[in-house]
């Protein structure tokens, strides 16, 4: 099953507010919402890409408690992207300064900010191209590292600020380089 995409603009345009309210209502489905306005409902993913999604959230969290430099969120998190999109990556991080400058309110809705690193794990009903534009739209709202993991390619393409996408085939790990020190994703428990 794809994704559904819903234009309300003709008929209505929802503010930020009744966005989040529309998503609280509705627990049991993943929405996002274009910068254009598109609300976008998503299928659930399936058992392996959930359980491959599990295991890189658990990695990413066990390095962040490390040091705890950020904070990380699973692919239930909202951030309100300046360009005026509502996105929920698979898994995300940001700054620890970044997050204590959010007001408690704000840490308590969808945040407003892009993630300082995001990762997509393509499952089957996910389109390539649908979510290389995604990461795009990450990268030009200020991502400094994203990933776009393909299991069924074993492919990843990086996406980092000011630079061309490099893809990798059948990598063992991932660096998260300078922006997340030390931390190293083992793609073997993803693939």
């Amino acid at each position: 099953m794809n994704a559904l995409i819903v234009n309300l603009n003709p008929v209505i345009e929802l503010t930020d507010e009744q966005f989040f309210q529309l998503c609280q209502a509705n627990r049991d489905l993943r929405f996002e919402r274009t910068a254009t306005g598109e609300l976008i409902i998503m299928p659930p993913t399936g058992g392996e890409t959930s359980n491959s999604n599990a295991g890189l959230t658990a990695q990413l969290w066990l390095w962040n408690e490390q040091d705890k430099l950020g904070k990380v969120f699973d692919s239930s998190g909202g951030f309100k992207l300046p360009n005026g999109a509502d996105r929920s990556p698979d898994a995300a991080w940001v700054k620890l300064e970044r997050w204590n400058a959010l007001t408690q309110e704000q840490q308590t809705r969808f945040l407003p900010l892009c993630p300082d690193f995001v990762v997509e794990l393509l499952s089957p009903s996910d389109s390539l191209k649908v979510t290389q534009e995604k990461m795009k739209e990450y990268q030009e709202n200020g991502t400094r590292l994203g990933w776009l993991i393909n299991r069924k390619s074993r492919q990843v393409e990086i996406y980092r600020i000011g630079q061309e996408v490099e893809v990798l085939e059948s990598s063992v790990s991932l660096s998260g380089e300078d922006a997340l020190p030390g931390f190293v994703l083992n793609l073997e428990a993803i693939w």
